[in-house]
């Protein structure tokens, strides 16, 4: 039996949850039929889920067919917990793309769609609701080509345009099938496989249509990946269970994972089997299986062992809230482990203000968390509306020089900041001699580039968009120690962007919406103008009967209350849908640098000054006049 492990993830109402649903009811793993609606989805089991009719968390369920043992993990359909959704990518096989007629593409399956290229993840697509009044599913799969992928194939017909249709997707398949051959299953499997074809399929989940050829087909063209003898693993989530035991969510990709063995010098107490809400307790893991292993605290989401971490969540947090509490000591607890769960949550407490903050996507995410912590913690909060989250970034390439030599101690580092590419984040490479510094020191360097999330120099919000290569340095075999060049690391940072603020090549940045705006024709005036005052930029609007979709992208600063106008002046039945498109350079930088009056020189925490020793007293150098006291020559000079 082949084992796959399948993602199910879509815009919220969707109709996600229900085809989970009506996929285990046909295969015979469930013996009634659920329904998100009256709360009784076999997948949604958090009480928070039911009351709300929407996922919020990843769940799993077995399903089982002829020849396949599928997991089926069920993720969150709103973009606030797109982290839930998005952490589970390294651990799939297929993902199943629900897209249903009645909203189309939305922005956010845009959003999904490119987040499953970016983890080579490959896609069958359901487009569901084809039963609503109205419904072209069609029109669908015409937009699903143009939008999406030319290879998005309709496969519920498998007749002589079907198989011109997948031979058209590879050059060599193409030859073969012009020459006469045939294009076999092996051959389909393998372009699905390799992200060449996306086969499409027709139904109503919550009337069960389509949704037996859809588990047909799906058994049919999937194959079982190559899996390594040795062991390895990841995991994908962390959560808790009823009695508060902490659960850490494994994938088996090679050897196997017995209970009561050690897994990074920490021993597995117990190995567990979900279904739903309900679990087995197993002695062994084997490969290709999904598990949750108790009596593990330090692990996290995308670890892995016995093969490289995930990549880094691409879709994150960009609003920033101050929680209120009365019992600051047991939020901050509870709030740990929440962030444990999440860690995207960025929790922070500042010791001299006695505040609490919390780093969310949305409002929705918000009201959720404050149910969490009602409902697990019996802890009654609120929260007072934040700050954006900025960022920083370099237009121009400057070495950045740190020297730290107080008397007996001695280390200097030399940095190369270079502009990256938009959203991503902070590269790190090393192009050190070992005959300049010492492996160890190499080490303690790159460590200290790594463990710190590094301040810019125009508010003092993280620096993203940037590569940072270790250059060379000076060392000595007497005086250095380990917290020496973890000092000349961070100064070396700072004392470029230093540099490059005086030649005015630091920028701000700020997070912007992709929005999809859907208002009455007679609408469209206002909120044209008014996406002008938020210094947003939208396309042509399209007329669709008597609605109209307006798409574009706006500052968060500027919209992320607009649902709100909407609501009031479409009294209403206007939909507004924003997803996080990234970090732009921002539309009123000046007026957000002088609100926040921020001075980089009197951030001791994060001083761009060097440490130089001289008539046996160590004594403070500015940045300004590194350069022309630096004992290691630079490899790029200034000017």
């Amino acid at each position: 039996m082949k084992k796959i492990t399948a993602g199910i993830v879509a815009h919220v109402d969707a109709g996600k949850t229900t085809l989970s649903e009506a996929l285990l009811y046909k295969a015979g793993n469930l013996r009634t039929l659920g329904r998100v609606d009256n709360g009784d989805a076999f997948l949604d089991t958090q009480q928070l889920e039911k009351k709300r009719g929407i996922t919020i968390f990843s769940h799993e369920a077995k399903l089982t067919t002829n020849d396949a043992e599928i997991t089926l993990l069920d993720t969150p359909g709103h973009v606030d917990f797109a982290f839930q959704t998005e952490e589970t990518f390294s651990v799939l096989d297929y993902a199943i793309l629900v897209i249903s007629v009645t909203d189309g593409i939305t922005s956010y399956a845009k959003t999904l769609w490119r987040l499953l290229e970016r983890s080579h993840v490959p896609v069958f697509i359901f487009i569901n609701k084809i039963d609503a009044v109205g419904a072209n599913p069609a029109e669908v799969l015409s937009d699903l080509q143009e939008d999406l992928s030319e290879n998005c194939i309709d496969f519920s017909q498998e007749d002589n345009i079907f198989y011109e249709n997948i031979a058209a997707a590879d050059d060599q398949l193409l030859e073969k099938y012009l020459n006469g051959g045939q294009v076999t299953v092996e051959d389909i499997q393998g372009l699905i496989a390799q992200r060449k074809v996306f086969p499409v399929y027709f139904g109503s989940a919550l009337k069960l249509t389509g949704v037996a050829e859809f588990l047909t087909g799906f058994n049919k063209w999937t194959c079982e990946r190559k899996f390594a003898e040795n062991f390895a693993a990841r995991c994908f989530k962390i959560s808790h269970d009823k009695n508060g035991e902490r659960l850490t969510w494994l994938r088996i990709f090679g050897g196997e994972l017995k209970a009561k063995t050690e897994l990074n010098d920490e021993k597995i107490n117990q190995l567990r089997d979900y279904n739903g809400d309900k679990f087995t307790t197993i002695t062994t893991a084997k490969v290709g299986e999904i598990v949750a292993a108790t009596g593990l605290s330090k692990t996290y989401p995308g670890q892995g062992f016995g093969m490289r971490d995930a990549n880094n969540a691409w879709l994150k947090p960009v609003l920033t809230y101050k929680v209120n509490t009365e019992d600051v000591h047991a939020c901050l607890k509870a709030l740990r482990v929440l962030e444990d769960e999440n860690p995207q949550l960025h929790v922070t407490w500042s010791e001299h203000l006695q505040e609490i903050r919390v780093q969310v996507m949305g409002k929705i995410q918000l009201e959720i968390l404050q149910q969490l912590l009602q409902e697990r913690f019996n802890l009654s909060v609120t929260f007072e509306q934040g700050s954006i989250l900025y960022k920083e970034t370099i237009t121009k390439p400057v070495e950045g020089v740190g020297h730290f030599e107080p008397l007996r101690h001695y280390a200097e580092v030399h940095l190369l900041l270079e502009p990256g590419e938009r959203n991503s984040g902070l590269v790190f490479e090393n192009k050190c001699s070992l005959e300049v510094l010492t492996k160890n020191w190499q080490h303690q360097i790159m460590t200290a580039l790594k463990s710190k999330e590094h301040l810019g120099v125009l508010i003092g919000s993280p620096i993203t968009d940037m590569k940072i290569t270790l250059l060379g340095g000076k060392g000595s075999i007497v005086h250095s120690v380990g917290g020496d060049f973890r000092e000349a690391t961070y100064r070396a940072v700072r004392q470029g962007l230093m540099e490059l603020k005086k030649q005015n090549q630091v920028k701000l940045l700020e997070p912007w919406y992709n929005f999809r705006l859907e208002i009455g024709e007679d609408q469209v005036g206002r909120a044209l103008n008014d996406i002008q005052k938020m210094h947003g930029k939208f396309n042509s609007p399209e007329n669709k009967g008597t609605r109209t979709i307006i798409t574009g992208s706006a500052p968060v600063n500027e919209m992320q209350d607009y649902a709100a106008d909407v609501r009031n002046y479409t009294h209403g039945d206007g939909n507004l849908e924003c997803v996080v498109q990234g970090y732009l350079p921002c539309h009123n930088a000046e007026e957000i640098i002088e609100q926040k009056s921020y001075d980089p020189v009197s951030d001791m925490e994060n001083t761009p000054n060097s440490v130089f020793c001289s008539h046996g007293a160590g004594h403070t150098v500015t940045w300004d006049k590194v350069p022309e006291t630096a004992h290691y020559p630079y490899t790029y000079p200034l000017g």
